[in-house]
Formats: C-alpha cells, structure tokens, sequence
C-alpha cells in the first residue's frame, strides 16, 4: 500500500510518495527540507538566494554553496549532452521577455513588447566544481530552472530513500524522480500539460524520471506576442516549436527534463534526436495530433513503461 502527501514549492506542488505509510511523515519532512534548501540556494525570484548574489557577483570568481555548485554542474552537463539547447545563461533573455519575477506574480498581459537579449553562451560559465568556485562574464544572468527541479526531485526521492528504506517517488511541478523498489505493477505517473491540471494520460514507470516541458502553461502576452519560459539559446526568444509538451522518461528526472525541453526547442526533428537517444515520449503537436517515441504505450492509459534506460548517466 502506497501513501503520498503534498506541499507548495517552487511555485507549485511538490507530491512525496512512498511505498510504506509508516514511512510518509519522515518522507514529508525530508522532501520539504531538501525543497527549503534548494529555494534559498537556487532561486532566480528571491533576492536574498545564493542564486541572485551569484548573478550580482558576475564578472567576479566566486564561492558556492554545495547545493548550487551541483545544480551549476548539473545545468552546464545539460547545455553538453543537449548540444546547447538547454542553456542555463538564458536568464537575461527570460528577464526581457518580460519573466522577470515568480510566475505567480507575472502579469499575463502587457502592452509593452517582449525584446531580445543575448545569451551568454554556457561555455561562458567557468565551474571549479572541487573549490566551488565560479566565474561567468559580467552582465551574465545564470537560470537553473530548465534542471534545478528535477535535481531536487532525484536528490529528495534518494533522501527518502537512504532514510526509510523504502521505495520513494517525488514530483516537483512534474519531474518526477523514482528511488528503490516501486509498488507492484510499478508507480501511476500522470501526464498533464500543467502540474495543477488533470492527467490527459497516465503511465505505470518502474524506476528512473519522467518529465514534461511544454509551452501552454508559463505563458503570458508582450504587445502583440505570445511568449513563453522555455527560451531557444540560438535566438534568444521563446522556442517557437510544434509542441504543446513533450514528456519523456529517462534513467533520472534530470536526464528526462533535460531532454524534454530540448525536443520542444528542437521542433520537428524532436522525434528523431529522442530516438536516436532511446529515450521514451510522447509529444503533442499545437493541434492536438501526438506522436510516440521509443516504446510510449499507445494507449497512454495505465500501461507500464518500463524502457526508461536511454539517454544518459544519471
């Protein structure tokens, strides 16, 4: 018998899952302290985060906490595997799109244009990862939310995991992330455009990650444009793709994040790049038509999907 609970986070809901009750109240407090611990650390909205003192500091070498340093590390091995498409020095052309505060407090609607800003390039990012030290060219604006939740999600499902011994799912805002044994028949993962809405789809998942990029949820209105988060780093705009999301399951959350919003930058050579790297989606064109990749169960409906080892090394 399974047991979850839920809490806000991230500007959204955190859902802890175990495969023991007895174990939840420990799970609970361990997911909502790890959540805690990378907001302060990782956050682009709080002006007191490690994050936002980095980001001043740009054009100076400078010293990180544990959990940023592993969150830089693990954003600068996303921009190597996805060949740049996900790019964590994005954060200035986010801010002059218009994304320049939590989502929350974002006005949906503005009559003054959205503009371009330049993106640095992540080969700019210098990471001394056994000093913890970094150093990005001045100007240079560092986003991680492309990964740092998915990070959470693999770090606290492990936590929960190292603590009760049992088996342990966590979703933040939809990277989900499974640690040791599941449930018989495997963990009930559903797949919705947003993290608040109703499942369209759902999918049995064993182990690894699964996550879903799109660009219907975090979405808002500059002068005549409709823009959106995930920012292609070749223009320095929203990814002007086909796909209302993509979701993909990999050997992590990190691994199925990292691809899922590169196939949404990608557009219609998504399907053949996920592929390629044996990685499980479904993928929903602007009309509704899907597409499935890599064994994603055609029905889509409480099937098990079990081929979650492409990709990459968690």
């Amino acid at each position: 018998m399974t047991a979850n609970a839920t809490f806000e986070a991230f500007g959204g809901t955190v859902v802890v899952a175990v495969t023991d009750p007895d174990a939840l109240e420990v799970a609970l407090r361990l997911a909502t302290a790890e959540a805690q611990a990378f907001d302060r650390a990782c956050s682009r909205f709080r002006p007191d985060s490690e994050l936002s003192r980095l980001n001043q500091a740009a054009g100076q070498r400078t010293r990180v906490g544990p959990i940023l340093g592993a969150a830089i590390e693990v954003a600068l091995r996303a921009a190597i595997v996805s060949d740049g498409l996900v790019d964590l020095t994005i954060g200035r052309a986010l801010v002059a799109s218009g994304y320049d505060r939590d989502f929350a407090h974002l006005s949906e609607c503005d009559d003054q244009p959205g503009t371009e800003a330049p993106v640095a390039g992540w080969h700019s990012v210098q990471l001394d990862a056994t000093r913890r030290e970094v150093l990005m060219p001045a100007g240079t604006l560092i986003d991680l939310g492309a990964t740092a939740k998915a990070l959470y999600s693999d770090r606290a499902a492990r936590l929960v995991l190292e603590h009760t011994g049992r088996g342990a799912l966590v979703s933040a805002g939809g990277d989900v992330a499974l640690a040791g044994p599941p449930p018989a028949g495997g963990w009930l993962v559903g797949i919705a455009e947003h993290h608040a809405g109703a499942p369209h789809s759902a999918v049995f998942i064993e182990r690894g990650g699964v996550a879903t990029s799109g660009t219907t949820a975090r979405r808002w209105t500059r002068g005549n444009q409709a823009l959106h988060h995930i920012i292609d780093p070749r223009t320095g705009r929203s990814a002007a793709g086909c796909w209302r999301t993509v979701t993909v399951a990999a050997g992590s959350a990190v691994d199925a994040n990292i691809a899922a919003t590169a196939a949404v930058v990608l557009d219609l050579e998504a399907p053949n790049w996920l592929a390629r790297r044996h990685l499980p989606a479904l993928l929903i064109h602007l009309d509704g038509r899907e597409s499935r990749v890599c064994g994603w169960p055609d029905a889509g409906d409480g099937d098990l999907l079990s081929a979650v080892a492409g990709g990459w090394a968690a």
